[in-house]
């Protein structure tokens, strides 16, 4: 596993001394270089594809937290082996009331990756068991245990195998990935690596959480 501090915000819609504030906070996990990623029905991982949300929205496959109601839609690729995953899992907690975020893991770090992000697809509460999941990786404990073999496995690790593809498509390097518009201007904003609660709702243009919620 490699980490890198990431220095790159593409399309990001955020105020100058936001932006100051935020580029101390960012960090992410690189891809391992003996990862591979698998081809699918989605596409040749050697073409690319031009980052939009609609892309995004089309291939992914994820699982969502907030309100289903929710006008504002973020995404979000995450590997489960990634610690900066973790950061910005807490981090987006206390926004989940103003947006929905839908969380695609991808296996990128190694083959615990692929298996626990599909156990996370295929869990009857996939939010209880990412809460599980993070806990027992903020502990040091590896994270919860990966899917089973059997035919809902191969469908769930291909669900992962598409979400990998299309990120390595789209040209990102690091995860966690956020790719969204902004609330207020409707501009593509994407980011590669971990941030706070705070610089992320900047970047989403979401208004800040009141102190104490959503925790």
């Amino acid at each position: 596993m490699l980490f890198r501090p990431i220095f790159l915000m593409r399309g990001a819609f955020i105020p100058a001394v936001a932006a100051s504030a935020a580029l101390l906070l960012l960090s992410g996990c690189n891809k391992a270089p003996e990862a591979t990623v698998p081809v699918t029905s989605a596409g040749n991982a050697s073409s690319s594809t031009a980052v939009t949300v609609k892309a995004v929205a089309a291939e992914g496959v994820g699982f969502s937290v907030g309100s289903s109601m929710a006008a504002h839609t973020v995404y979000v690729f995450f590997d489960p082996q990634c610690p900066h995953c973790t950061e910005l899992w807490k981090a987006a907690r206390p926004l989940t009331s103003k947006a929905r975020f839908v969380w695609m893991p991808v296996g990128l770090l190694n083959d615990k990756s692929r298996t626990q992000g599909a156990a996370l697809l295929a869990a009857s509460d996939p939010v209880a068991a990412m809460n599980a999941h993070e806990t027992s990786m903020q502990e040091k404990n590896g994270g919860i245990a990966g899917i089973a073999a059997g035919p809902a496995a191969d469908k769930q690790l291909a669900a992962v195998a598409t979400n990998t593809a299309l990120l390595t498509r789209m040209g990102f390097a690091s995860i966690p990935t956020v790719v969204a518009t902004h609330a207020q201007t409707g501009a593509l904003v994407t980011h590669e690596g971990s941030m706070s609660t705070a610089a992320l709702a900047t970047l989403l243009g979401l208004p800040p959480p009141v102190a104490g919620q959503g925790s």
